[in-house]
């Protein structure tokens, strides 16, 4: 995760090594590489470098950007997602100033989040002529996809296209530089095995079909007028894509977020109270995972009663070891939602492996945020502890580049 100089300084004229020039700093600065000068020994000379007590090593290391993928269909919290994600690690993610009004990019002081709708090889226009949906692969370009942001995490900047979603075309492009974090979101981050290979950590957000048909509902006829009809046919016509393309990467995430009908009320079919689970892969170098009271076991928990208000039909919470799609995962599963948000302490408190600053922070992160969607469930919770969890990733990947100067040193 770091790029690397070394740069070993002689007292006299005579060294006892070998230099080589670096490769033009302009071609340098390109590639992603810092270093002045590379220094290579025969077995002689190194000994006799080490033997003179005015020699030295600097060396100095430069991180690489970390890159976390974030797969869903439309309409199923990404946008939110990134707005908690963003809130852990301090200030507003706002387009590019100056730039394209309709840019899709989101721009904090740490951490930048591109829409990969930006790589449609087709405008609206062009998928219509060819009976694609944006869904589909051909509709997408994916070797630039992987080039830019292979980019990116090598530290260049990248001229990167613009999908409009206003007008359905594709705009001038826009300059990104490499930021600490870069967030790909959208429907195909973990698609190509090539840009799935560059992603640090990777998320799914797995919304039901119940859940997805009444979240549509719910938006299409209440704020935009469709009938139901009409948006049962924009369903459909969407499913075999998604089931052929976007719904399959869920097996290659780190985590996945996954959003089911409530089992509290018999036959709901609101989508108003929801059951969350958060699917956690094992054995990741940089994620513990979440769990609950006791590590391994199995638990279900419901803490309804004096120290947390619950109206009906209350909250019950799960957790334990689990297989998915092979891998051997952790699960905790909220059901229900919170009457008062502040009362979430109560339950963070007997969670372990959140990898918060301090005491409430996963309550503090909530309340902040109250008003967005998601807040009083399992959502936002997993949404949030999630955020936390990338937050931890990167400070482990900072902190082992830091310490790569020091070992680099000891040869």
């Amino acid at each position: 995760m770091a790029i690397c100089t070394m740069i070993y300084t002689a007292p006299t004229l005579h060294s006892p090594y070998s230099s080589f020039s670096s490769p033009a700093a302009g071609k340098a600065h390109l590639l992603g590489f810092h270093q002045k000068q590379l220094i290579l020994f025969t077995s002689e000379r190194r000994a006799a470098a080490r033997r003179s007590s005015s020699s030295s090593f600097e060396v100095s290391c430069e991180a690489k950007t970390v890159v976390i993928g974030l797969a869903a269909d439309s309409g199923c919290g990404k946008s939110t997602f990134m707005r908690r994600l963003t809130s852990v690690f301090g200030g507003v993610a706002e387009p590019p100033r100056g730039g394209n009004p309709d840019s899709n990019t989101l721009i904090s002081d740490v951490t930048t989040v591109i829409c990969l709708d930006d790589y449609h090889s087709l405008d609206r226009t062009g998928r219509k002529e060819k009976g694609v949906t944006a869904l589909d692969p051909r509709a997408n370009n994916f070797d630039l996809m992987y080039e830019q942001v292979k980019a990116i995490k090598d530290g260049k900047a990248i001229e990167k296209p613009i999908y409009n979603h206003v007008t359905g075309l594709l705009d001038p492009p826009e300059l990104i530089q490499p930021p600490k974090i870069l967030v790909i979101e959208g429907l195909h981050p973990m698609y190509d095995a090539r840009v799935r290979d560059l992603l640090d950590f990777s998320i799914y957000l797995d919304i039901s079909n119940d859940v997805k048909f009444a979240w549509k509902i719910q938006r299409d006829m209440a704020e935009r007028g469709h009938s139901l009809e009409s948006i049962k046919a924009s369903i459909q016509a969407r499913k075999p894509d998604f089931d052929a393309y976007i719904d399959p990467q869920k097996k290659y995430a780190d985590a996945v977020i996954e959003v089911l009908p409530t089992q509290l009320i018999p036959g709901d079919n609101e989508g108003k109270v929801l059951r969350v689970r958060l699917i956690m892969k094992e054995g990741l170098k940089y994620f513990k995972p979440v769990y609950l009271f006791d590590e391994g076991s199995t638990i279900n928990w419901i803490p309804c009663g004096r120290k947390l208000t619950c109206s009906y039909p209350g909250i019950k919470f799960f957790y334990g070891p689990d297989s998915y799609f092979s891998n051997e995962v952790s699960m905790l599963e909220m059901d229900g939602q919170f009457d008062r948000l502040e009362e979430l302490i109560y339950v963070e408190s007997h969670l372990s492996n959140l990898s918060t600053k301090f005491y409430g922070e996963v309550t503090q992160q909530l309340l902040k945020h109250s008003d967005f969607p998601g807040s009083n469930n399992g959502t936002g919770l997993f949404q949030t502890i999630v955020g936390l969890k990338i937050r931890d990733l990167y400070e482990q990947l900072i902190a082992e580049t830091a310490a790569t100067p020091a070992e680099a040193a000891k040869v």
